[in-house]
């Protein structure tokens, strides 16, 4: 087992097109009263967290959150992170969209969904996985193996990198919930990812920060460094 850097990913706060019922898509949309509420109280949850590098989507609703939430902090925009391009679909009632024939397609086989003049929910957790491994990465290499990271998105960008997480396929990923504000947070081992904290808007995060490797000696005189990861019950961080 090795020690690996921690994402974490946080949902944007409600906006008014959740409040509305409607399906914001890559529309400028921004944070209702509830949501700079709920970015600000997960601003309390993550205050103190050593992250080497925050990055966000470039959409507002994402940086509104930001700035409420880690106001210290400067994100770097990555488009990889960007909403789902629900093309025609943007700025429609859900109620709406709920009778259209794809409808049942994007619930049941997302895999199989393009939105019309949009793009398709495969390409969108490929480009979204694909950051978010890439940037795991770098960070990993730049800071160090105990390295806290944050991804701000949107919840079906979210949903997408879980379901890699977890090594399903996408079309199980309407099963999994990504609420606003909340935070998920996963470890990319070399042997396979670990979820380690899913859709959470109300715990202490603190227990996410590794703690610094303990030197042991071996019976030969050298010394070592042992961390391991993941969920399971031996695990130390």
């Amino acid at each position: 087992m090795v020690c690996v850097a921690t994402l974490l990913l946080l949902r944007h706060g409600r906006t008014t097109a959740n409040a509305d019922g409607g399906l914001a898509g890559r529309q400028p949309v921004e944070l209702d009263d509830t949501g700079r509420a709920q970015a600000t109280a997960v601003g309390e949850r993550l205050k103190g967290l050593p992250l080497a590098v925050v990055v966000t989507s470039p959409l507002i609703r994402c940086r509104q959150t930001l700035e409420l939430a880690l106001p210290g902090a400067a994100p770097v925009v990555e488009e990889g992170l960007i909403e789902c391009g629900y093309g025609a679909w943007e700025g429609q009632p859900l109620k709406k969209l709920a009778k259209e024939p794809l409808w049942p397609v994007v619930q049941q086989h997302p895999s199989a969904a393009v939105f019309p003049e949009g793009e398709s929910m495969a390409a969108m957790s490929a480009r979204a996985v694909a950051a978010v491994r890439s940037w795991d990465a770098r960070i990993s290499a730049a800071h160090g193996p105990e390295a806290v990271w944050l991804a701000c998105s949107h919840g079906d960008v979210i949903k997408a990198i879980v379901a890699d997480a977890l090594g399903v396929h996408l079309d199980l990923f309407q099963r999994i919930v990504a609420d606003p504000a909340s935070v998920t947070a996963i470890r990319y081992t070399p042997l396979r990812p670990f979820l380690v904290r899913l859709n959470d808007t109300g715990g202490d995060l603190a227990g996410l920060v590794p703690p610094p490797r303990k030197r042991r000696r071996r019976a030969t005189g050298a010394t070592d460094s042992d961390a391991a990861v993941g969920g399971g019950a031996g695990a130390t961080r």
